[in-house]
């Protein structure tokens, strides 16, 4: 396997298990070089804590990105999350454009919603900017609500296969390489993750655990892009990140006092494992 540097582009919540916090080990694990670029600097993340501390790091993304410039540097990948303002959208494009290796790899996950809604912090002028990213993406990583934004489809909570192929379809034909879209399911306590290629339309079901967890989107989408980045295709990527988010949730339940994430890093051994097979 060769080694490869990837940039992974989101917040910092220093408590909370999110964000960059998740994607460092968990893409470190995979056997890639991690390198990172914060968009913001929080003392928690936003989810069940108050009083959180928030410094907005969008000034200092311009200057970074002008250094690694004169120093030549560039990436086998871009990954991005949690994005705070159209101003870090406009500039993570620029550098998608202008820091990624020949060959390399832009990846999106436009995290701004879920269960039908935007986040507090977004609004529709911020929709419109993240179409520009995510329709220029190798590959994106929405759930249905973000893919509802993305494309203008209506939200519905219950759906069926068709629905989600006309949202699949709707984003590869705006521009996006290949869609992951996930907690798609069909079943009562099934959920699972839909792949499209413009060409083939994959499904991966797996059990779902009623009890969500904070950051889980972050921990799924940082372990498809190390199985990715180690060479598995979109598909097998997908399956792995399921079946090791899963295994997080499952190694959390039990302890009330660990409300504000999963506890990730006791299952990368088993993510390892994973990625050896």
């Amino acid at each position: 396997m060769s080694y490869k540097k990837i940039l992974t582009i989101q917040d910092i919540s220093c408590v909370g298990q999110c964000s960059l916090t998740v994607a460092l080990p968990i893409l470190s694990a995979a056997g890639l070089e991690t390198c990172i670029l914060p968009s913001a600097v929080l003392s928690t993340h936003t989810a069940g804590f108050s009083g959180y501390t928030f410094r907005d790091l969008t000034d200092d993304i311009p200057a970074i990105a002008a250094h690694w410039k004169k120093e030549k540097i560039s990436f086998d990948a871009v990954y991005t999350g949690y994005l705070g303002s159209e101003r870090q959208i406009d500039y993570v494009s620029d550098i998608m454009k202008t820091l990624i290796k020949e060959g390399g790899l832009s990846i999106v996950d436009p995290a701004m919603a879920d269960n039908g809604k935007l986040y507090p912090a977004f609004d529709e002028s911020y929709v419109e900017a993240m179409k520009k990213l995510a329709f220029s993406a190798d590959i994106i990583l929405p759930n249905i609500t973000e893919a509802c934004f993305l494309t203008g489809i209506e939200y519905r909570e219950s759906y069926d296969e068709d629905y989600i192929t006309g949202i699949l379809d709707a984003l590869v034909k705006s521009g996006a390489g290949t869609v992951v879209l996930t907690g798609v399911g069909y079943r009562e306590g099934m959920t699972g993750v839909a792949v499209y290629d413009g060409k083939t339309n994959y499904y991966y079901e797996h059990k779902r655990i009623e009890k969500g967890c904070h950051g889980t989107g972050d921990v799924y989408a940082s372990a498809f892009v190390g199985a990715l980045m180690r060479g598995r295709s979109s598909f097998d990527s997908a399956k792995l990140a399921a079946d090791y988010t899963v295994r997080t949730i499952e190694a959390t339940q039990g302890d009330a006092s660990h409300w504000y994430g999963v506890k990730f890093e006791t299952v990368l051994p088993e993510f390892i494992e994973m990625l050896e097979k």
